[in-house]
């Protein structure tokens, strides 16, 4: 068993040290017993599929300038020092030598004490680097990152919501389509566990028609789900919905794409809206979909597949639509958070037509 020489110390992992056996029961049983709780102890549980080592593609680093020296990694285990990383057996090798390229980097752009924050993603062209830091931005900071990053394969650099420095527009490949992200763009974790998910949600849809793709972000289902039924892209994320947008333009071999902006937590889709559709996706955020289960539990639809980062906020709305008479299938949890408590979930749902 291989062990990174921080665990223990860096708050990114816990599970490191348990046997397979273990790790697979830390995985599982969580969900099994939120389900428990929910009155759904009957639910079928499939064993995880975990991703492999040095895939994760997006990660938050903390930074610091300590006694004329960068520090770059996570937090400690419940503090806020920072482990300055020197090994890591989650991330990918892109993002891992991006810590070590940091310390020099930043060097001379950091001041002594102070402290800044980097959300990283890998894009299929480079990364996406976004800073975030009390600094103001000045044109003499900004030519001095631009500088510091030259050469590093990165695409683009934000500075507090300001793009500072853009090589090419970052650009990630979703179901067969080229969407250019966003800055702060949401990205599944993994290219591996998103590929799982797309795979399971695009069988458990299949035959349907006429899709309502629900928290569409970027289209992480919608365009595989397109290459087989009409879909219909509801999302808040006015960024997000606009790149979605444009890639459906520009993809072709596509069934119909349509997008709505909407808060689906404020306005879920209602019954009589529900009716323009034989099939549901849901993949919200951790605080689930009540609203919306509930208006799909009052429908007629008699397909759900339900995309989950919380099994508590799923067990919730599995709970609403099992009350419905919509039937859950084998829950399928997809481990691409390695090493950690987290784990998220893919499930279908069906009924017997209302109405």
């Amino acid at each position: 068993m291989t062990v990174c020489r921080h665990f223990g110390i860096c708050g990114g992992c816990s599970f490191q040290n348990l046997s397979p056996e273990y790790y697979r029961a830390a995985k599982r049983d969580p969900v099994v017993k939120a389900l428990a709780r929910a009155g759904l102890d009957d639910v079928m549980m499939a064993e995880p599929i975990s991703v492999p080592e040095h895939s994760r593609r997006r990660a938050v680093f903390k930074l610091a300038k300590h006694k004329g020296k960068i520090e770059a990694g996570f937090h400690a285990t419940k503090s806020h020092s920072i482990v300055d990383m020197t090994e890591c057996l989650v991330l990918t090798p892109a993002l891992f030598n991006l810590a070590q390229t940091l310390r020099i980097a930043l060097a001379p752009i950091l001041n002594e004490g102070e402290k800044a924050e980097l959300h990283v993603s890998e894009a299929d062209n480079g990364l996406d680097l976004a800073f975030r830091t009390p600094r103001k931005l000045t044109p003499a900071l900004t030519s001095e990152l631009a500088a510091a990053f030259r050469g590093k394969n990165v695409a683009r650099i934000v500075f507090n919501n300001e793009i500072v420095m853009e090589n090419a527009a970052p650009i990630v490949n979703l179901g067969g389509a080229n969407v250019t992200l966003p800055p702060h763009a949401f990205l599944q974790a993994t290219r591996q566990g998103e590929a799982a998910l797309q795979a399971h949600v695009v069988a458990l849809m299949k035959g349907a028609k006429n899709i309502a793709d629900l928290f569409a972000g970027l289209g992480t289902f919608t365009f595989a789900l397109a290459r087989q039924a009409k879909v219909h892209a509801v999302e808040q994320d006015g960024a997000a919905l606009a790149a979605l947008t444009a890639a459906a333009r520009n993809t072709p071999g596509l069934k119909p794409i349509t997008t709505e902006k909407r808060d689906l937590f404020k306005q879920p889709l209602t019954p009589p809206e529900l009716k323009a559709f034989d099939a549901v996706l849901l993949d919200p955020p951790r605080a689930g979909a009540e609203a919306q289960a509930r208006a799909l539990a009052a429908s007629t639809i008699t397909r759900v597949v339900y995309v989950s980062c919380d099994a508590a906020s799923f067990a919730r709305d599995a709970a609403i639509l099992a009350g419905a008479g919509f039937r859950p299938g084998i829950v399928t949890p997809i481990d691409q958070f390695l090493y950690s408590g987290h784990i998220e979930l893919v499930a279908g749902f069906e009924r017997t037509k209302k109405g």
